[in-house]
């Protein structure tokens, strides 16, 4: 059974959230602060993390750094601060994804499976040569440059590779303005976030001459995913 830890100080939102997911078959537990939450996570057993960051003890970001120091479990990070630099901060430090409160419950349920999915299949490819990074039907072989829907030569620019083979390397995982411009310009373009926008145009008209290649999508203000076909139920919440 998939274990779920809820880090929460809010009693309310922890019995609602439990309610949700032990009625789909999830076990549950909680934490109420910074420290109860690293305690059960070092004794190792969860397999993804719903984080508050407004913890009693600290911010709900030392978490997120101390986990990644030792473990990939999937983070999704639940916030009510809107403020968009709160949620790249949290994103560079290691979390997979946020959800703003307040949030409808569909909604953060799919970005649960989404990240499960993801999580599940970078386990399956440890053993798979890391020159190839696979997303549904896309393929990114970094030792050749090349990237290929389905055996169809995808036509990308040195730059749109760069960009492309960094989402891959995350699917469905939010990665920010700040770490793609620092993984495909370098260390001192960190803030030039206009530069993304050029190139993720391109990107999608690229990538919709194949009905099934993953979908770019952009979240305003924090930065990009790739989104396979089976992800589609997080845009689906999100509209509902």
């Amino acid at each position: 059974m998939t274990k779920v830890l809820i880090v929460d100080e809010e009693p309310a939102i922890v019995r609602a959230l439990k309610a949700a997911l032990v009625a789909r078959g999830y076990e549950v537990e909680g934490a109420a602060s910074c420290r109860a939450a690293l305690d059960k996570l070092s004794r190792g057993g969860v397999d993804i993390v719903l984080l508050d960051l407004g913890l009693p003890d600290d911010d709900g970001e030392l978490v997120v750094r101390r986990v990644r120091q030792w473990s990939d479990v999937p983070i999704i990070v639940l916030t009510a601060d809107g403020h968009e630099e709160r949620k790249v901060v949290a994103l560079d430090a290691g979390a997979d994804d946020y959800v703003t409160k307040p949030f409808s419950t569909p909604e953060l349920l799919a970005r649960v499976r989404v990240a499960l999915r993801h999580a599940q299949g970078r386990a399956d490819r440890m053993q798979v040569d890391e020159a190839i990074h696979q997303v549904g039907p896309l393929r990114i072989d970094l030792a050749h440059h090349e990237c290929t829907i389905r055996d169809d030569d995808v036509d990308l620019t040195p730059k749109e590779f760069g960009i492309v083979a960094t989402l891959a390397r995350w699917p469905g995982k939010v990665v920010t303005h700040r770490m793609l411009l620092h993984e495909v310009w370098g260390p001192e373009y960190t803030r030039e976030t206009q530069y993304l926008r050029t190139y993720a145009t391109s990107i999608r008209r690229k990538l919709a001459e194949h009905p099934d290649a993953p979908r770019l999508v952009s979240e305003p203000g924090v930065g990009y995913r790739l989104l396979e076909a089976d992800d589609d139920d997080v845009d689906q919440a999100q509209a509902g």
